[in-house]
Order: structure tokens, then C-alpha cells, then sequence
């Protein structure tokens, strides 16, 4: 079994499909590591309140948050993960990694995994992944130990830059990216509802 960080940064609206994926690794025997943003457990939002995905996230890990920068420098040699997991990642987290910025817990165990030569899996969430992050996706695609849950767009006709992942394809994408592959398809197809303009 895996020793596996799982950091959840502040894409609230995909929060709870994420969580069912965390419970699914921990039912499988995997040692769980939760790691969040701080706004995840401090704000409070339409779709939750920060106290309730605290309460979720410790239940299902059996583990207390990491959310403090300092605290979370324990995961470099010391304490190395075995993967981890970045889901869901918001397009400002993708813009930091890829530029090289650490001022947030999961940047610094992002930057603790990749120093250890460990894999990294990332599930995007971001409403400019074919905007001005689009760059930034492409950069960590062919990036060594970086692997993405595949993704595609949620909306193409009201949110026409936002990109999101099939979280159903967490748990096969870390078996891949144990085995240092990424998984594929990387782009899921959209399939749209059935349209026809003749009548029979």
C-alpha cells in the first residue's frame, strides 16, 4: 500500500466529487495524507462551510488537516510521500507550480514530492485552462513526475475556457503514475446530447 498526500486547493464547487475518490483510496488500505489550501477549511461558500470539509476530510482519513506552510516542509527527505495527489487543482495553484512559486502548503509539499523524485497526480479545475493557464498546463504535461487525471471541458458553451477532470479516473491515474506512465486518453472526449433537426 501507498503512503499518498492528498492536497485539495480552493475549487470549492468540485470539493465533494473529490472526496469520494479520497474515501476510495483509504477503504483500499492506502495510508491517506490530508493537505488543503487554507481557504478550503476557513471560508465558507455556497457550496460548503470550511468547518464541514474539515470535519469530512478528517472522518474519511482518520488524520488531522496539514495546513500550514512550516508544518508541511515535513514532507521533503523526512518524511517522503510515495505520490502525491493535487485534486482538485485550481488554474492559480497550476500558474504557481509552473512558475516555481512556494507560499502556500501545497505548493511547498509540490516542491517537496518533485525534490524527493517522487510522482505528482494533478485534477485541474480552473475556468482559464484554455485561457491564460493554458501555457502553464502544457509546461507541467511535459514536466518529469507530473501526471494529470484526464480532463476536458465542463461547459464549452458558457464557460468556454474552463477545463476540469474525470475525478472518477483519480485511483487508475495513481496506479499509472506509480508506475511512471500517464495515463491516457489525457484529453476525454466531450460527448454531447443527441441533436437532430429532421423529424422521422
Amino acid at each position: 500500500m501507498a503512503k499518498i498526500g492528498f492536497a485539495i486547493t480552493s475549487s470549492f464547487c468540485t470539493v465533494n466529487e473529490v472526496l469520494v475518490q479520497m474515501d476510495k483510496l483509504v477503504k483500499m488500505g492506502h495510508e491517506v495524507i490530508p493537505i488543503v489550501s487554507p481557504a478550503i477549511i476557513k471560508s465558507d461558500t455556497r457550496f460548503g462551510k470550511g468547518k464541514d470539509f474539515k470535519a469530512a476530510i478528517e472522518k474519511i482519513t482518520n488524520k488531522e488537516i496539514y495546513h500550514d506552510l512550516i508544518e508541511c516542509e515535513r514532507f521533503g527527505p523526512k518524511e517522503p510521500l510515495d505520490i502525491l495527489v493535487i485534486a482538485p487543482a485550481t488554474g492559480n495553484f497550476i500558474a504557481k507550480l509552473a512558475n516555481g512559486i512556494t507560499d502556500n502548503p501545497v505548493n511547498m509539499v509540490a516542491k517537496a514530492t518533485l525534490r524527493n523524485d517522487k510522482p505528482i497526480v494533478i485534477g485541474i479545475a480552473t475556468n482559464d485552462g484554455l485561457g491564460l493557464n493554458g501555457q502553464n498546463i502544457m509546461k507541467l504535461i511535459n514536466s518529469k513526475n507530473i501526471y494529470f487525471i484526464p480532463f476536458g471541458q465542463d461547459n464549452y458553451e458558457k464557460k468556454i475556457n474552463s477545463l476540469v477532470a474525470h475525478y472518477e479516473l483519480l485511483i487508475p491515474t495513481i496506479e499509472k503514475a506509480l508506475e511512471t506512465k500517464q495515463i491516457q486518453p489525457i484529453l476525454k472526449d466531450y460527448q454531447p446530447k443527441e441533436k437532430t433537426l429532421i423529424k422521422k
